[in-house]
Order: structure tokens, then C-alpha cells, then sequence
């Protein structure tokens, strides 16, 4: 899916955008990072069956982004 792609097919409830704002802010992800997000929570979205990108769809793409991380030390 091409970032032009992403507004299209991959349509936020307010929770779930209000959610991806916090996230983007504390961790500081670039444009890159947040479309491969939106890019998993389709996924995970299409798997449950749901047309739009809910709050637990965001939620859990963010939680694989974090394992996606190396770990410091």
C-alpha cells in the first residue's frame, strides 16, 4: 500500500487518531514509522472484520512497533 493509499483505506475513529497523536509524540516516530503502523493496524482491522481503524486496532499495531525496537543496553 503507497502512503497516498493510506487516507483511503485506512480511516481513523477519533480515539484511535487522538491515540496515534499521543504516540507520535512521545516517542517521536517519523512519517515512515507511522504509515507502517497504520499499515499493520489495517491488518489487524481486516482481520477482526472492521471497516475503520479502531482504538484496540491502533493500539495493538503500536504495541508490535515496540517489539520491532531493539531493546537498549
Amino acid at each position: 500500500m503507497l502512503a497516498r493509499h493510506l487516507t483511503r483505506f485506512c480511516p481513523l475513529t477519533r480515539e484511535s487518531e487522538r491515540l496515534l497523536q499521543q504516540v507520535m509524540d512521545r516517542l517521536g516516530l517519523s512519517a515512515r514509522a507511522l504509515s507502517r503502523i497504520l499499515k499493520v493496524a489495517r491488518t489487524i482491522a481486516d482481520l477482526a472484520g472492521a471497516e475503520h481503524l479502531e482504538l484496540v486496532h491502533v493500539a495493538e499495531a503500536v504495541q508490535y512497533r515496540s517489539l520491532d525496537r531493539p531493546l537498549p543496553g
